[in-house]
């Protein structure tokens, strides 16, 4: 068997959720996922905490599968696309971390964390503003 990148993985999602895809699949919403993805997350940790290397690979697999099953979904419904998660986690990366991405250069390790909770609390602020 050939191996797959995430631009084929994708197709295999589409797949499984188009017109003769899987019925179990189509019919997946984000609650009936959510108590999937919780059981996934902990299979994770599990796996982290054993040092169980193959385990982890696996289990990142589920997790990866379960974030484009729901984007996908959530496409679906017209809420957002996958490109708009992966755009979305590419900005804050970006913008939490000025001293990679920005002018603020050579900082050391507790400064950068301070800074992260900063820019994190900041980001929460206009959110919350923007929320009323």
């Amino acid at each position: 068997m050939d191996k797959k990148d995430f631009g084929q993985f994708c197709d295999i999602i589409d797949t499984l959720l188009g017109d003769n895809g899987c019925p179990w699949d189509k019919a997946q919403t984000h609650e009936s996922l959510a108590p999937h993805f919780r059981n996934e997350a902990q299979e994770l940790v599990d796996a982290i905490e054993s040092n169980d290397s193959e385990n982890l690979c696996e289990e990142l697999g589920d997790i990866l599968l379960h974030v484009v099953i729901m984007a996908k979904i959530a496409e679906r419904d017209g809420l957002f696309s996958l490109n708009d998660v992966i755009d979305g986690i590419s900005q804050k990366m970006i913008r939490r971390h000025p001293h990679v991405f920005g002018d603020v250069k050579g900082i050391d390790m507790n400064n950068v964390l301070a800074q992260w909770e900063e820019i994190k609390q900041a980001e929460k602020g206009k959110n919350a503003k923007n929320a009323k």
